[in-house]
């Protein structure tokens, strides 16, 4: 089974060269590079094969990890991009899926959580840290008014912010004050406006699809 090729973007030298350090210890992981600038990184992707990028958010000189996102995919880099990061603005949560990162996790987490969602993110799934869903959850909301009329029903959108939330059925019902069939349903018409199956699927299409609409 061939290792996931990882590369590591982060401008504080000591923090990259610990993380290389944890993450080839799990034999199923291969860093292949790690960078402290977006135009080494860049580079690297040019004559590299890599699965998986992992970069901070703050890559200094004015400099953030959304523009590398932005750069990398405009070179045709298709693969997976997750953010490891101590922080940014609630806004910046939105934009960074809207752009097609794949999670977020914050640095001063337990190190095998990491490892743990690197491995989720390898298997297509959309990772976010539990402690940034305010965040998602706050940006969005504050831009919801903004949405085109016939977008979203109100109660849609509601749920919706539920599922951003990461609320299950039950506590999306029990915030709204709806039964839990009503949530279900009105998920399934989020499923059909949207052209997905699943929630994470779901979290991404609706802030790429809607996002515009609420100025995100």
């Amino acid at each position: 089974m061939a290792k996931l090729a990882l590369l590591l973007l982060d401008d504080h030298t000591l923090f990259r060269v610990m993380l290389s350090r944890l993450l080839e210890t799990d034999e199923n992981f291969e860093v292949v590079a790690h960078c402290s600038t977006s135009a080494e990184a860049l580079a690297a992707l040019t004559n590299k094969h890599v699965d998986m990028i992992l970069l901070d958010y703050d890559l200094g000189h004015r400099e953030t990890g959304l523009h590398f996102v932005r750069d990398a995919r405009e070179a045709g880099y298709k693969g997976r991009i997750f953010l490891v990061t101590a922080g940014m603005p609630d806004a910046e949560y939105v934009r960074a899926l809207g752009l097609g990162v794949c999670g977020i996790f914050l640095k001063h987490s337990a190190p095998e959580l990491l490892t743990e969602a690197i491995h989720k993110v390898a298997a297509g799934e959309i990772c976010i840290d539990p402690r940034c869903i305010q965040a998602l959850a706050t940006a969005v909301d504050a831009k919801a008014s903004l949405a085109r009329p016939g977008d979203l029903t109100d109660r849609e959108r509601d749920v919706l912010r539920g599922v951003f939330s990461g609320l299950s059925n039950k506590e999306i019902g029990a915030n709204l004050r709806i039964s839990e069939a009503s949530v279900k349903s009105a998920l399934q018409q989020l499923f059909v406006k949207t052209g997905v199956r699943t929630r994470s699927q779901l979290v991404r299409v609706a802030l790429e699809d809607y996002g515009s609409a609420w100025g995100i």
